[in-house]
């Protein structure tokens, strides 16, 4: 007993016995002791970093807490051979008096607000350079009504509009 895990460390929770899924006073005692041993919520985890293990089981009318350091031993394969040593402290509960808030009001204290919960960014992609991409979705436009700049050059004259009404042609119209 005379290894000690790390101050700080994020122990690993196992729950045993029927009882914390059946029971509803068992239940939320798991969810309280989830939310008590929880920690900080990381992206990725290394496989030295899991050292402690918070073992809960419910046998008997009672709750055995027990604490153990994992322990990864070199195996024959690339997976190391896992043991448990046992670092304490070592608790034998007995749940007595609950008194527990009705369902409607436990079911509203579970309740997140929406501003807490992070809006999902759709359409957007990154690259492996960090470029941002978004995608936009339009509806299809009519190039026939664009506005382009307006040159002098491109301006029909007063004879080319005539011909297009009437049909005829600009240079028969100056020689008749």
């Amino acid at each position: 007993q005379n290894s000690k895990c790390p101050e700080g460390t994020k122990p690993m929770l196992i729950f045993a016995g029927d009882v914390f899924d059946v029971n509803e006073e068992y239940r939320r005692l798991k969810s309280l002791l989830i939310d008590f041993f929880r920690g900080p919520t990381v992206p990725s985890i290394r496989l030295a970093g899991l050292e402690h293990v918070l073992h809960f089981t419910a046998a008997d009318g009672k709750i055995y807490m027990r604490s153990y350091k994992v322990l990864l031993k070199k195996s024959g394969c690339r997976i190391p051979r896992v043991e448990l040593e046992d670092i304490g402290p070592s608790l034998d509960l007995v749940m007595r008096r609950t008194h527990l808030a009705s369902d409607d009001l436990y079911k509203l204290s579970l309740k997140q607000p929406k501003a807490l919960k992070p809006k999902k960014k759709k359409n957007i992609s990154h690259d492996a350079l960090g470029t941002t991409y978004g995608r936009i979705h339009m509806q299809k436009q009519d190039l026939g009504k664009l506005q382009t700049r307006k040159l002098k050059g491109l301006k029909k004259r007063p004879a080319e509009k005539l011909a297009e009404d009437g049909g005829i042609s600009p240079k028969k119209s100056k020689s008749a």
